[in-house]
C-alpha cells in the first residue's frame, strides 16, 4: 500500500469528535482526490503533514518544541517523505527524530486524534495536518535537535499559556482518549 493510499484509508476511517472535524476529513479527502501528490511538500496546492503531541501521562506533561521558522511551541511534526509508508509511521518519525527521544514513543491506539489545516506561505498554501499523540516512557528525556530553537516539557495546565489554541485543542483531544 502506498502512503497515498494510507492517507485516504485513515482519513475515511476519521471519525471526527464533531462536526467541524468531520468537515475537515471531507475537504483532506477532496484533496487527496484532486492532488494524488497532495502527501508530500512539493503540492503546490497544499500537502498533508503528520504530526504528533508527544506526552507523559505519567508526569503529567507535554513536550512541546519551539519551530525554527515559526517561532511558536508546537507538537513534534513535519512533512511526509518519500520512505514513508503510513502517515502513523509518518508521524511517529518525526516525533521521534524533533523530540531526541530515541526508544519508548508509540502512538495512542485509535489512530489520529485530529486534524488540523492551516496557512503556510507559498507556493505551498496549505498544510493538512493528521495530528497523532504520542505516548513517552515515563521520565522520558529529550534532546533538542537541528529543527528546533528549543525544546521543553509544559504541565498539561501550562500549555494554553505557551502555545496557540491548535496545540491546546490537540491536548484536549489526547487527554479526552486516554
Amino acid at each position: 500500500m502506498s502512503l497515498y493510499d494510507d492517507a485516504v484509508q485513515v482519513l475515511k476511517g476519521f471519525e471526527g469528535r464533531d462536526e467541524q472535524q468531520s468537515a475537515l476529513r471531507d475537504v483532506y479527502l477532496e484533496h487527496l482526490a484532486t492532488h494524488p501528490d497532495g502527501v508530500y511538500k512539493p503540492c503546490q496546492a497544499g500537502h498533508v503533514t503528520g504530526s504528533a503531541l508527544v506526552i507523559d501521562p505519567a508526569g503529567g506533561r507535554v513536550l512541546l518544541t519551539l519551530h525554527k521558522k515559526l517561532g511558536m511551541w508546537l507538537q513534534m511534526g513535519g512533512h511526509c517523505e518519500p520512505g514513508d509508508s503510513t502517515l502513523a509511521g509518518a508521524a511517529l518519525r518525526e516525533a521521534v527524530e524533533e523530540s531526541g527521544i530515541a526508544s519508548g514513543l508509540s502512538l495512542l491506539p485509535g489512530g489520529p486524534v485530529r486534524l488540523d489545516r492551516h496557512p503556510i506561505p507559498a507556493p505551498c498554501n496549505w498544510h493538512l495536518d493528521v495530528q497523532y499523540a504520542a505516548l513517552a516512557p515515563a521520565g522520558a528525556v529529550a534532546e533538542i535537535s537541528e529543527e528546533s530553537l528549543d525544546l521543553r516539557w509544559f504541565r498539561y495546565e501550562e500549555v494554553a499559556a505557551a502555545a496557540d489554541t491548535s496545540v491546546v485543542r490537540l491536548l484536549e483531544a489526547t487527554l479526552a482518549r486516554l
